[in-house]
C-alpha cells in the first residue's frame, strides 16, 4: 500500500510541481489525492507524513519547512517518465534513483 500511495504522490508532483525551484506542501499533494479518490476517505494529514517521509529518505525531495503539519518541500531534480517493460505502468523518477517498479519489483 505505502509503494501505491507513494506512486500518486509521485504522479502529483510530476505533473504539477516537475520543477526544483518549485516549492509545494504535503497538504496541496494531500488535497489532490483525496480529490482523486486515490487515497482512503478515512485517512487524515498525519497518516501521510510516512509516505513523504519515505520520499525524502530516497532522495527524490526534500522538507525545506514545517509549521504545524504542514510541509513544505522542494524536489532534488526533476523527475521523468518511465515505463516499466514488465507491467506497463508509468513510473516517474528522478536521475539518481535505482529505478525499481513499485508495483511489480521489476528493474525499469
Amino acid at each position: 500500500m505505502s509503494d501505491l500511495i507513494q506512486s500518486q504522490i509521485r504522479k502529483i508532483i510530476f505533473e504539477r510541481y516537475n520543477d526544483p525551484d518549485a516549492r509545494f506542501t504535503n497538504d496541496e499533494i494531500f488535497e489532490v489525492l483525496q480529490k482523486n479518490g486515490a487515497i482512503d476517505k478515512s485517512l487524515t494529514i498525519d497518516d501521510m507524513e510516512p509516505h513523504f517521509m519515505g520520499l525524502c529518505d530516497m532522495g527524490v525531495m526534500r522538507n525545506i519547512a514545517q509549521n504545524f503539519t504542514t510541509q513544505w518541500f522542494k524536489l532534488f531534480d526533476q523527475l521523468e517518465s518511465v515505463k516499466c517493460a514488465s507491467c506497463q505502468s508509468e513510473i516517474y523518477v528522478n536521475k539518481l534513483e535505482e529505478k525499481n517498479c513499485p508495483i511489480c519489483k521489476a528493474v525499469i
